[in-house]
């Protein structure tokens, strides 16, 4: 049978790793270091997704360019370096990347983590060889714009018709949409299920076992 996706492309966090925790502490020690205005962790949940540089800037509008540089930087230190929240893959992901690379899937990353972030996640949770093409916020443009699927289908010479965006946040369903790609919701990330329908995903699922099973009959 053929099937109408050829390509599934999956966000990093709240999607495959579960690191909501791990971003707010950091974001928060980030805040205490530069001495801020305090955010709620919700207020800091709600820009999960986005690159980090525009995340700031949705966080604090009237940061000057030195600052939000600062901050990107100061928050870069703490999640790669000195913040040792746990940050593992959600519950049943790495099987389920297993078995849809075996279905002969082609398999992708669009996140709004940097180069750097993103090799760090990989190397930690053994995924690197699941992924031949990732794309990261510091290296296109940062979602909700369609660059990095835009390079993803140009990299494995598929259409965006075969393409599916799997993601947690209205970012990544609003990345699809700006692309064109089909775009699946999860409904356990940062984002709750309401906010991601209002984006017109093509379904949803309520745990990343479900994936395979749903792509059975949809995809």
């Amino acid at each position: 049978m053929t099937k109408k996706y050829t390509l599934l492309i999956f966000d990093w966090d709240g999607t495959l790793m579960d690191s909501q925790g791990q971003i707010i502490n950091c974001m928060q020690s980030t805040i205490h270091d530069l001495e801020l205005e305090a955010r709620t962790d919700q207020q800091i949940s709600n820009i999960i997704g986005l690159g980090l540089e525009e995340a700031i800037i949705q966080l604090y509008p009237s940061l000057n360019h030195k600052m939000v540089k600062l901050t990107a930087q100061t928050y870069r230190d703490f999640y790669l370096y000195k913040d040792k929240t746990p940050s593992p893959l959600f519950n049943g992901a790495e099987a389920v990347i297993s078995n849809l690379r075996d279905r002969d899937y082609d398999l992708a990353v669009a996140t709004g983590k940097s180069r750097r972030g993103l090799e760090k996640g990989l190397q930690e949770t053994n995924m690197h060889d699941y992924f031949p093409i990732t794309r990261c916020a510091d290296e296109t443009r940062s979602k909700p714009h369609p660059q990095m699927l835009e390079e993803i289908l140009v990299d494995f010479d598929t259409l965006a018709s075969k393409a599916l965006m799997i993601g947690d946040s209205e970012y990544d369903l609003q990345l699809a949409n700006n692309a064109k790609v089909d775009g699946l919701a999860v409904s356990y990330g940062v984002h709750d299920l309401i906010r991601l329908l209002k984006q017109e995903p093509v379904g949803f699922i309520d745990k990343i076992q479900q994936l395979p099973e749903w792509l059975k009959k949809h995809g």
